[in-house]
């Protein structure tokens, strides 16, 4: 596999000055390795005294064999539903602070890298979700999004809880009243939906996990499904203020009552390149600070 990714596209972290050193770190050293490299436009206005050839994502996407993503989870989040329907293969490099999906550190750019363009590295596929936010009156669609981590209902300005009827595969299941209702992927299930007492999926499994938030009764438990099933999320009759949908924890989308959420695992697949040596449980130790063996 040894020279397989020669046309590198670079995503910093958004409105970060301190990306500016790693990324012309990064860019020398592709440039020493023989890589053509397009950095995204929105990066480049932050580092306007590097001399890099700028596009947008769509340009990123038709170029690039490898894109590499400067920043945090939330950066590698952004990339992963702008890209996705590319294929491009991503790549995070981190700042300083170990991500679950940036596993490089930057000061490790030119050892690690190296060997990833040498070919050693392991290749993973994960899974997004699309959401599709629909009028009550079935008069059309308000919004849709896609999400790497989750699709979140929950309230919205009023402090109290919302009622959401939920169906699967057209099957009632019931009706929950709580602070909302988290739809996560296996790569969600560290983030907010283990926050809110969901279990932990492993990257490989092809489900997804519903955890409610702050359920009204304890017999509203987290529940994991088959990732090629068909969700149904209604704002209840019985709501007394609207609804927000969130999707990643970016994008947000006001609903009404009697507004739809239906929500489906996307055909394409996030493609990750990681280290030869990537270890998921390596990491799971270091992020939630579980003991090591004595």
């Amino acid at each position: 596999m040894s020279g397989k990714f020669r046309k590198i596209g670079i995503i910093g972290k958004f409105r970060d000055d301190s990306v500016s050193n790693t990324i012309q770190n990064l860019h020398n050293f592709l440039i020493e390795r023989g890589c053509t490299v397009l950095l995204d436009e929105v990066t480049a206005m932050l580092l306007p005294h590097l001399d890099i050839p700028v596009g947008d994502r769509e340009a990123l996407g038709d170029f690039a064999d490898l894109v590499i993503i400067v920043g945090g989870d939330g950066t590698f989040l952004n990339a992963a539903r702008t890209l996705n329907d590319y294929h491009v293969p991503l790549l995070g490099i981190n700042l300083g602070r170990l991500g679950f999906l940036t596993d490089i550190h930057s000061k490790k750019i030119r050892g690690r890298l190296g060997a990833i363009l040498d070919g050693e590295y392991v290749e993973e596929e994960r899974s997004l979700l699309h959401g599709s936010f629909e009028y009550e009156s079935g008069e059309g669609e308000i919004s849709h999004s896609d999400a790497f981590n989750d699709i979140v209902v929950h309230k919205g300005h009023v402090a109290r809880m919302i009622e959401l009827d939920l169906y699967i595969n057209g099957q009632y299941v019931n009706t929950q009243r709580a602070d909302g209702l988290i739809v996560s992927t296996p790569t969600g299930s560290t983030a907010y939906a283990l926050s809110g007492g969901g279990p932990i999926l492993h990257p490989e499994l092809d489900a997804m996990v519903l955890v409610p938030i702050c359920p009204h009764t304890m017999s509203q438990r987290p529940i994991v499904i088959d990732a090629n099933s068909d969700i149904e999320i209604r704002i209840s009759d019985n709501n007394h203020g609207d609804a927000l949908v969130t999707c990643d924890g970016q994008l947000n989308v006001e609903l009404g009552i009697g507004d739809c959420v239906r929500i489906t695992k996307k055909k394409t697949p996030v493609h990750l390149i990681h280290p030869a040596d990537y270890n998921y449980y390596e990491i799971l130790r270091a992020k939630l600070h579980w003991a090591h063996r004595l």
